[in-house]
């Protein structure tokens, strides 16, 4: 388990944020909600370790498992290729979610640093994701308000490489069912109610360690 120690670390694209007209409104995160969307991405009788409703294999429901010897606590790390994300406890442990990463050269691997975290958060595409799927895209070119339907869930941990953010999240996701897959456009993907309940163990300045996935793996042989 997590035994790759290469890391690419790839420079994310820096972009101007676009010109407002009078009429926009900020999108916003309304928090007397927050209470009530959590309720609703979170299945009746939550048992994190049996809970399923989303009809996933049962390897990507949390669990805990024994973690490496040498790796700190606190930090998280991703394997893209088995779909796993991993959190490192102090007992030498770690809790072990199953997650989606992004399709084809989207997904960055490297070594970041977990700097913001956001309850129920807004969101906002690049430019490179307008400029790729504007059908899809341009109609939240200027953000997005929080809620159950938003790209980002109700919960998101912010990946920097020194003071710059990358635009890369660790974020919950409304389509659950892509959990185990690739389907994003960068981030790593985690159901709601389970980074719901990893979201407080995770503490800012943490590393985050995103590992190669498979068709990088196989081109490097």
């Amino acid at each position: 388990m997590l035994n790759r120690r290469h890391f690419v670390v790839s420079a994310a694209a820096l972009f101007s944020p676009p010109i407002l007209s009078t009429a926009w409104a900020a999108p916003t995160s309304n928090r007397s909600k927050w209470s009530a969307w959590d309720a609703q991405v979170t299945p009746a009788d939550y048992d994190p370790a049996t809970s399923n409703p989303w009809g996933f294999h049962r390897r990507f429901l949390p669990q805990r498992v024994e973690a490496n010897a040498g790796l700190t606590p606190g930090d998280i790390h991703v394997d893209a290729v088995a779909r796993y994300l991993y959190h490192i406890g102090d007992d030498g442990t770690a809790m072990r979610y199953g997650v989606a990463i992004a399709r084809g050269n989207l997904y960055e691997p490297g070594i970041y640093t977990i700097r913001r975290k956001a309850k129920w958060p807004i969101w906002t595409p690049t430019a490179a994701m307008i400029k790729r799927d504007p059908d899809l895209y341009q109609q939240h070119a200027e953000g997005m308000d929080a809620g159950p339907k938003n790209p980002l869930g109700s919960r998101a941990l912010y990946l920097y490489v020194g003071n710059r953010d990358t635009y890369l999240r660790i974020h919950g996701t409304p389509s659950p069912k892509s959990i185990g897959g690739r389907a994003s456009s960068g981030c790593v993907r985690m159901v709601m109610a389970h980074i719901n309940g990893l979201y407080g163990q995770v503490s800012t300045g943490s590393t985050a360690y995103l590992y190669p996935p498979e068709d990088r793996i196989s081109a490097q042989s």
